[in-house]
């Protein structure tokens, strides 16, 4: 059982990650660092940190989990701190990042050997808002947990991750490295993008205000990803490009045929892909696959 986390990232991801622990082990101590100073304050505040660290060394020195819940274009600083620091024989260490293939390079490159300690891990849960404010302990509750592990992970250390994820709450699946970017640029990163690209390209108008002003649900609820982090965002598009790109461009190339159909008048061809759309939609919310 996990006694001790080192939790690098006080936002909503770890903070999620340490009250939902802490809600089943309530004697579980937590040394957060952030490199965002007041929000480790106000981790602290909200008591699902114990102490702030004022090192990598501090964070990890009595630690037997350490996570990983910061920015991916922040792991490799991160990895390289770590690989530099004495750390506890049994501590093991997993991660939240959105992308793997770069995760995986930055800690094999940091952690040589080591790197057998590391257990890659992607949650899928959020919310368009972000900080210490915004963790909750039923984040995890019935959501999936990703985890990729490496052909140099023992398989207790495997164990004790996946444990830590059960007892958040979440349903935990393990797949390829190069399978989860390909997925997850399908079905998170490309929304993200579109979200994205959809209120800029509104704002940018002449008459944005009067367009935001009458936008309704379907606004909404498309656009309400588009609250989430620019730095978290930034990275993940640059750390995941090559199957984010093959994703755009399938898009850009139905959006294409799409454009073709409306100049063309070709309702059949309009009704035809949002049928197909539409049966799709519904029986992926009745929880039935393709």
């Amino acid at each position: 059982m996990t006694r001790s986390i080192a939790l690098f990232g006080t936002g909503l991801i770890g903070g999620s990650f340490a009250l939902a622990l802490r809600r089943r082990h309530p004697d579980l101590h937590v040394v957060g660092r952030d490199r965002d100073l007041e929000a480790a304050r106000r981790a602290l505040e909200l008591g699902f940190i114990d102490t702030i660290a004022g090192s990598v060394a501090d964070a990890v020195r009595d630690a037997d989990l350490a996570f990983l819940a910061v920015p991916v274009a922040q792991m490799p600083g991160l990895f390289a701190e770590i690989a530099a620091t004495p750390v506890p024989a049994d501590l093991v260490i997993t991660d939240a990042g959105s992308t793997k293939g770069d995760v995986v390079d930055a800690a094999r490159g940091a952690l040589g050997t080591g790197v057998a300690r590391f257990v890659p891990g992607h949650p899928i849960a959020g919310r368009e808002v972000h900080g210490p404010d915004a963790a909750l302990a039923s984040l995890y509750e019935g959501r999936d947990v990703i985890l990729t592990p490496l052909v140099e992970n023992p398989p207790a250390v495997v164990a004790r991750v996946h444990a830590a994820w059960t007892a958040c709450g979440a349903r935990v699946t393990r797949m390829p490295v190069e399978q989860h970017d390909r997925v997850l640029a399908a079905v998170s990163h490309l929304p993200h993008m579109l979200s994205y690209a959809l209120v800029a390209q509104i704002v940018d108008s002449a008459d944005a205000a009067l367009k935001l002003g009458l936008a309704g649900a379907g606004f909404r609820d498309f656009t309400r990803i588009a609250a989430s982090s620019p730095e978290m965002w930034r990275d993940i598009a640059l750390a995941n490009r090559t199957a984010l790109l093959a994703e755009l461009d399938d898009y850009i190339g139905l959006v294409h045929g799409l454009r073709g159909a409306i100049d063309a008048g070709d309702g059949g061809a309009l009704e035809a892909l949002f049928d197909k759309a539409s049966r799709t939609r519904q029986a992926w919310k009745r929880g039935e696959m393709p």
